[in-house]
């Protein structure tokens, strides 16, 4: 049986409708004489409040837009199992995350380099963050009041990308101010441009939310919906593709269950894997390309040995503590409760005027920070120290990390301000829990920079539809905690600065019993207590060379196969500090480029 609107051959056959694989089908198709088909397994909810308005985005947390993953349990994580799911729905994580669109280090892409990325240094592809996306500035009011005209340097934001970006900080909310004055009275005012790629300090964040419409803005919305307008290219949602078929090792097209029914959808020039980091990998051992013993042990054919496949998983942990607001200081506390009148007031001035707490999604304040010593300063000796203490004979990706951590002003770990109470403790629930105290709450919070820890994803059967065994690995590597220990002492520091302190409770109280920091070992029981996922996994199917832990080339493309590329986040050699959606919108737009060079 067949359906008419179903294609069943395409010149590029996309599998994975998220973040990367909507921007190559835009991209793709602007040649109006090749074909593109999108296979996606989620549904199209483009329509759906929970994607389209900013605040909303906690609500899809454990729905039919996720893919429904979880961990190993963790044993340094008191044996917690982590939920590190990612979207499963047109546009991917780009349609359910926070909406932070953060920007890279350029030592991070330079190191890609070094260790063997030919091509993807910090030149190469610092454009492509350019191309990807539209910068709208507010009114000049709001921009001294966010101090963003210091630093916004027209010469490297986006102009003329087809996702739209914008500030979600607004001029009646003193906490944007009071972070950014922080950072300045505490000597770590912002350097340069974030998206310059050399930049520290605090600043007000970008977001992708569409400054007129104030929806959000994705790759759905801004490259799914305006490529399917185009003759040769087909999306087709609740498409799930169960393997790769090959012709020896010349990748020819997928299986993929449309309906209930199996098709074969053929590939005239190449089929492309955009499916992330967790099912990228899955698919190509579905498909025979792996480590011999894993598919060994489930009976399916090698096609490839590759013993890189689903390895070198990295993910960013996260922690934060919930400090109680002064009174009179508006925060989202009440709409996280659900109180029916707050999210009355506030769904009237979203829908009427565009504006309230609505508009704003996750976080809108951030810094980038370097590991700081004792008196809160930058000191490249007191990093070495620790480097020495925790890594005797490192290996080259360690050396590699080591390197740009010993940089003064490279940053070791973001953090962020969120202007609501956040439990990350209430493991395998959501972001901001759901045992929510009385009261208003501003968190303070800390994502790692570079984790020297990695695991591994790989499936547990031959079965498509049985899920793939996740281990990270988390704090495996003793140098994680030791960072992120004090990283996380100095948001402890920062909620007593002036003038951000001013906007909490002295002796007020706390998200969590052993929020009360005064050393190491409690930042680090406090760690292992509440750290988790940030939901930025990457690096398994590595962008290097073979010998070196690869398993794409600096094309894309797949060791030991033709016709067959992967692009999204599972290429990142390391991962970047701060959000990954900015680098994966810009890999998919070079890689596209990458594409139509070769064809």
């Amino acid at each position: 049986m067949t359906f008419p609107n179903i294609p069943l051959q395409a010149d590029y056959v996309i599998v994975g409708g998220g973040t990367a694989g909507l921007v190559l089908a835009y991209r793709l198709s602007e040649d109006p004489a090749k074909s593109v088909v999108v296979l996606e397994a989620g549904k199209d909810l483009t329509a759906d409040p929970r994607v389209q308005i900013p605040a909303m985005w906690t609500g899809m947390m454990g729905s039919e837009g996720y893919w429904q993953l979880q961990t190993t349990p963790q044993c340094a994580l008191n044996n917690r199992v982590i939920k590190p799911t990612q979207g499963k729905l047109l546009g991917g994580s780009s349609a359910i995350n926070g909406q932070a669109f953060i920007a890279p280090s350029a030592l991070v892409y330079d190191t890609w380099e070094k260790m063997g990325a030919e091509g993807w240094g910090w030149k190469d592809i610092q454009p492509y963050y350019k191309k990807s996306y539209t910068l709208q500035m507010p009114d000049p009011a709001t921009c001294a009041h966010l101090g963003i005209g210091d630093w916004v340097d027209e010469n490297i934001q986006g102009s003329s990308g087809p996702l739209k970006v914008s500030f979600p900080a607004v001029i009646d909310d003193p906490l944007a101010k009071a972070w950014v004055d922080t950072f300045e009275a505490l000597g770590h005012k912002i350097t340069a441009d974030p998206f310059s790629g050399r930049s520290v300090g605090g600043y007000s964040n970008m977001a992708t939310v569409d400054f007129e419409t104030k929806a959000r803005s994705h790759s759905a919305t801004q490259c799914g919906l305006p490529a399917k307008q185009r003759p040769g290219v087909s999306i087709l949602t609740e498409a799930f593709v169960e393997k790769i078929i090959f012709d020896r090792k010349t990748a020819t097209g997928v299986k993929v269950i449309i309906d209930g029914h199996s098709y074969n959808v053929g590939a005239k020039e190449e089929v492309i894997l955009s499916c992330g980091a967790f099912n990228t990998p899955k698919l190509l051992e579905l498909s025979g390309v792996g480590r011999k013993e894993i598919l060994d042990k489930y009976s399916i054919p090698v096609v490839v040995d590759n013993p890189n496949v689903g390895e070198n998983l990295q993910d960013h942990l996260m922690s934060g503590i919930s400090f109680e607001a002064v009174d009179g200081v508006v925060t989202g506390d009440r709409l996280m409760r659900q109180e029916p009148e707050a999210i009355q007031e506030a769904m009237s001035l979203y829908h009427e005027h565009k504006a309230g707490p609505f508009t704003i999604g996750g976080i809108q304040s951030s810094a980038f920070m370097p590991c700081l010593d004792e008196n809160g300063n930058r000191d490249p000796k007191y990093v070495k120290e620790l480097m020495d203490r925790c890594l005797s004979k490192p290996e080259y990706r360690e050396q590699a990390i080591r390197e740009i951590f010993e940089q003064c002003d490279s940053p070791t770990c973001s953090q962020f301000m969120f202007l609501c109470q956040a439990n990350l403790h209430e493991t395998g629930t959501s972001f901001v829990g759901k045992e929510l105290l009385p009261g208003n709450f501003v968190s303070l919070g800390i994502i790692q920079g570079i984790p020297f820890s990695r695991g591994s994803v790989h499936i547990a059967s031959r079965n498509p539809e049985d899920k793939q065994t996740i281990d990270p690995r988390y704090f495996s590597h003793p140098l994680d905690l030791e960072i992120m220990a004090r990283n996380l002492l100095d948001v402890e520091k920062l909620h007593k600065a002036e003038p951000l302190s001013k906007y909490f409770k002295t002796n007020g109280r706390r998200n969590h019993p052993d929020a009360f920091l005064t050393d190491l070992d409690s930042a680090k029981k406090y760690l292992r207590d509440t750290a988790s996922t940030t939901y930025h996994p990457c690096g398994t199917a590595c962008m290097l060379p073979w010998e070196k832990g690869g398993v794409v080339d600096a094309k894309l493309r797949v060791y030991g196969t033709k016709n067959l590329r992967v692009c999204d986040s599972s290429i990142l050699p390391l991962v970047m500090v701060g959000n990954i959606m900015t680098a994966v919108y810009a890999i998919a737009e070079r890689g596209a480029d990458i594409i139509k060079a070769d064809h």
